[in-house]
Formats: structure tokens, sequence, C-alpha cells
């Protein structure tokens, strides 16, 4: 049986998004290198996507934290799945993230990386669910959409490994 999806946000309107996000990217960094970590499965289209759109040098690694099972609702456990393959000593990293909603996740990671002696370390998320936070003390310095709790598929984000390759944002009706 297909899942019925429907668009929330479309592949216009996330291409400009990303165009926005590079650019107040790029204006922060002027001057310096940003070492993006890409939050795997789901942020690897959206980092890329973003890296074409920043100007000033960027460094990239890739690291997969997980909290999700198989269903739509966050297991509340995180586990580090791949980590980094570079050390983060003195380097301005930039989390890039598909999603944030709980921030357990992320209060997590960030917690884990402050300790590996970056400069500093700001988030970047291309949604963002501030309704759902549980961890408030995850702050969000660069978010694309606030959207609402919906589970949402497409440009990274799945749905039991399906829709990924959406070029849009689309809302899974269950």
């Amino acid at each position: 049986m297909e899942d019925k999806i429907r668009v929330l946000l479309t592949e216009e309107q996330v291409d400009q998004k990303i165009q926005e996000l590079g650019e107040a990217i790029s204006r922060d960094y002027a001057g310096k290198e940003v070492h993006l970590i890409c939050v795997l499965k789901g942020g690897a289209m959206f980092t890329c996507e973003l890296a074409k759109r920043i100007t000033v040098p960027v460094t990239m690694d890739f690291m997969s934290v997980s909290s999700y099972g198989s269903g739509t609702e966050s297991s509340g456990v995180v586990r580090i799945v791949k980590d980094l393959d570079e050390p983060l000593k003195d380097k301005h990293v930039l989390i890039v993230e598909d999603i944030i909603d709980s921030g357990r996740t992320l209060a997590y990671l960030i917690e884990i990386l402050k300790q590996r002696g970056p400069s500093d370390i700001r988030l970047c998320t291309l949604l963002d669910k501030p309704e759902r936070r549980v961890k408030k003390q995850v702050k969000v310095d660069y978010a694309g959409f606030c959207i609402p709790d919906e589970f949402v598929v497409g440009y990274g984000l799945d749905y039991n490994q399906k829709y990924r390759n959406l070029p849009y944002i689309g809302v899974v009706e269950l």
C-alpha cells in the first residue's frame, strides 16, 4: 500500500531557504573556516546543498546519532552509530541537522562534542519543531523552517528508510 504524502514545503521554497541560510552563515563566519558536522542520514542532502552556498572555507565530517527505531516516535535513547573522523580542537563547528524536535539527540551530541575542544559550536537545522522541544537548552542558531508537529519526509527525511529522495518536504498522512 502506498503512503499518501501531502506537500508541506515545495522544492523551490526549500532551495530559497537554503540559499538564505548559506548567506547568513557566510556573513557570521566571515574571515573564518567553518567545520560542518553532518548528522546522518537525514542531514546529508541538506548539508551538501548548504555547503555549496557557503562562501567561506568549509570542511566537513559526518556523524550518525540515533534516537529513533523504525517508527515515528523518538525512543529517547541516544546512541552514536558513526563517530567523527577528524578532531575538533580549535575548530568553528556547525552541526547540521535535518530536523530538531525533542532536542534530546542534539543536547547529548553537543555535550559530547564540547569535550573535544572546538572554538565554538553552533547549530543549523532545515526544520525546527519547537513545540516538541523537551531539552530547552538546545539553541538553534540557524533554522530554515519552523513547522507544525507532523511527521515529515523528503529532502533526506525518511519514513522507514523511504522518501529521503523527495525534492520537497511532505507530510505522511497515516
